[in-house]
């Protein structure tokens, strides 16, 4: 007999959010750090002042639907976050909160899709692809772990797992490339052996996933 598939509560994407906001608190002089050397040195200031602006409305997304709750998240980002992290973090969500409006909880393939909408809405966005250099070359290979996983049967707590490996091994690769996209593609060949700071919060988002979504809270 098949193991019934694991779902993802309201309260955990609120605990994912939440773990996240951490992180990034946690991370915020690296990421800073990491976008001085190739970009604005904003990035960590910028996802630190969006994501403490998410914990103030914790109150206000407890009892919600996951839908209205990651809108909520997506708008707050968007009114916050400055530079291009603000419009592309809250593309993310608010994609994000489009396939799972009404729903209290998900299944692995509805929260798959919740990943893949995200994606979509990045890709569309900032017009970026493997191998420029941006978030993607960490997202795009982490939705597709956790898709191969997800289509293998694998519970969920093996499927983020894979999906963290893949966004890991994301973020090296993008350190010996040249950006071809955003605020690094103006330095041409001194952006390279830098790591994207992008692809760095992006690792974090999902080793979040897995920390706060594999079981009951």
């Amino acid at each position: 007999m098949e193991p019934r598939p694991t779902t993802v509560t309201a309260d955990q994407i609120i605990a994912w959010i939440e773990r996240y906001s951490i992180r990034i608190a946690e991370q915020k002089e690296l990421l800073t750090k990491l976008d001085s050397d190739i970009g604005d040195a904003d990035h960590g200031t910028n996802m630190h002042r969006g994501f403490q602006a998410v914990l103030a409305k914790k109150a206000e997304l407890q009892g919600k639907d996951i839908g209205a709750l990651l809108k909520i998240v997506a708008m707050t980002l968007i009114s916050t976050v400055g530079g291009a992290a603000g419009a592309l973090y809250g593309t993310f969500f608010l994609q994000a909160s489009s396939v799972t409006m009404g729903k209290i909880e998900l299944t692995p393939e509805e929260f798959l899709l919740l990943l893949e909408k995200g994606l979509a809405g990045i890709v569309l966005r900032g017009k970026a692809a493997i191998g420029d250099k941006t978030m993607v070359d960490a997202l795009h290979p982490a939705v597709r772990a956790c898709r191969h996983a997800i289509g293998a049967h694998e519970p969920l707590d093996q499927a983020l797992a894979q999906a963290v490996a893949a966004a890991q091994a994301g973020v090296q690769s993008t350190i010996p490339l040249m950006a071809r996209r955003g605020r690094a593609s103006y330095l041409g060949q001194r952006s390279a052996n830098h790591q994207d700071p992008g692809a760095t919060s992006t690792l974090l988002l999902f080793q979040s996933a897995a920390e706060t979504l594999t079981s009951k809270r």
